[in-house]
């Protein structure tokens, strides 16, 4: 039915799938947006917006940039999930401009009011939730409907931040924010992952696979959805730090079980569990921060979470489905090369700078994530706006 429906579409090649216009403008703004923070962060340029610069550089890469991969992610994976038709044209434009909307209405808040802003910028996630679990429910495919639960932590989240931004000065939302966008990662990486290293395995490398999801994934993701919400409402607690540190360990083995180590031979499977690698890092260095204030800096679970973990997946992910579903060969050339290296030496700088109070290391990390960003534009942006090759 998909492929009817694609094949009768005459519209603009961008918007023939989600995957397009989300994966195109998605990247792009987030190499923008630090394009814009690097001088903020340096006190040489005042925007327009409500939030305090640093708030609106958390918000904008959690509710901003985040939710622009998640969508254009679900709205090409949950036709192959419940076999209905793609969104497409019209109705795929208008989460487009919504979405834009929502950008526009943070960067120039104070000018239009929080209020304003808030409705405009939290409509995009709304939408996108309703249109998710309708097609989800119209298609009986009961199971997937957990992806809309951290779905809807994001989006309440981003309310909440919108409202403690006005009446404190400041947001404390930015860490159940992170909390819906690491479980998103558990849940999406641990279906892929594993799935798409044991095809190139069976393939390529015969020998030992990946463990089938099982009881002890979901004891691992029960133990991470607990451990991050302890956090996001008690982030100094030592029952918050030890619950993340279990954590931790239970996404580190779960991770051992995925047979990364055996897939070093295709770049694009490798830098998937490179990327999720940061989870179970992040995770530990929060722990060590609320354990060990004076030596590990809460910066640095933040980043390893954000820049490292949210920043690698979403890039990875978004290479290896460009490619995929543009008809491009599934391997990684020149340019998808140094994008991989490029946002792991973002994520991984970023941590650092945490630790290292030298303003070059800031600037080495975001020299590599616009260097990132706008290099999978450059390299993929003709694919994404021109029909599938044959």
């Amino acid at each position: 039915m998909a492929v009817s429906r694609l094949r009768s579409y005459s519209g603009p090649a961008v918007l023939s799938y989600g995957f397009r216009p989300f994966f195109l403008l998605g990247p792009l703004y987030a190499a923008l947006s630090i394009l814009l923070w690097l001088p903020m962060y340096a006190g040489e340029l005042v925007v327009h917006s409500a939030f305090a610069p640093v708030d609106w550089h958390i918000h904008e890469m959690l509710f901003g940039y985040l939710p622009a991969i998640v969508t254009g992610f679900l709205l090409t994976a949950i036709p192959n999930w419940t076999g209905r038709l793609p969104v497409q044209g019209l109705p795929l434009l208008a989460l487009v401009v919504l979405w834009l909307a929502g950008r526009a209405s943070v960067f120039f808040s104070a000018d239009i009011g929080w209020q304003a802003a808030a409705v405009i910028d939290g409509a995009f996630l709304l939408a996108v939730a309703a249109a998710a679990a309708h097609e989800i429910v119209a298609g009986r495919n009961w199971r997937n409907l957990k992806v809309l639960l951290p779905l809807a932590v994001l989006a309440g989240a981003n309310g909440a931040f919108h409202i403690e931004a006005h009446l404190q000065g400041t947001s404390d939302s930015r860490r159940l924010g992170m909390a819906a966008a690491i479980m998103l990662i558990s849940l999406i990486g641990g279906r892929i992952i594993p799935s798409f290293t044991r095809n190139w395995l069976v393939r390529e490398n015969p020998g030992r696979l990946p463990a089938p999801f099982d009881r002890f994934d979901i004891a691992s993701l029960a133990i991470s959805a607990v451990a991050l919400g302890a956090w996001s409402f008690a982030p100094d607690n030592s029952v918050s730090g030890m619950l993340m540190a279990v954590a931790a360990i239970c996404q580190t083995c779960r991770l051992s079980r995925w047979a990364g180590e055996r897939t070093l031979r295709d770049p694009l499977v490798l830098v998937l569990h490179l990327a999720y690698a940061f989870v179970p890092v992040g995770l530990a260095l929060v722990s060590a921060s609320i354990f060990f204030p004076d030596a590990v800096p809460a910066a640095a679970g933040l980043h390893a979470l954000g820049t490292g973990a949210v920043g690698a997946m979403t890039l990875a992910v978004m290479t290896r489905a460009t490619l995929g579903h543009t008809g491009r060969a599934l391997k990684a050339g020149t340019g998808a090369l140094f994008i991989f290296v490029a946002v792991l030496l973002a994520g991984s700088s970023r941590i650092l700078a945490a630790f290292v109070p030298v303003g070059v290391m800031i600037d080495i990390a975001g020299a590599a994530w616009v260097a990132a960003f706008a290099g999978f534009v450059l390299v993929y942006g003709n694919a994404l706006m021109t029909p599938k090759a044959r």
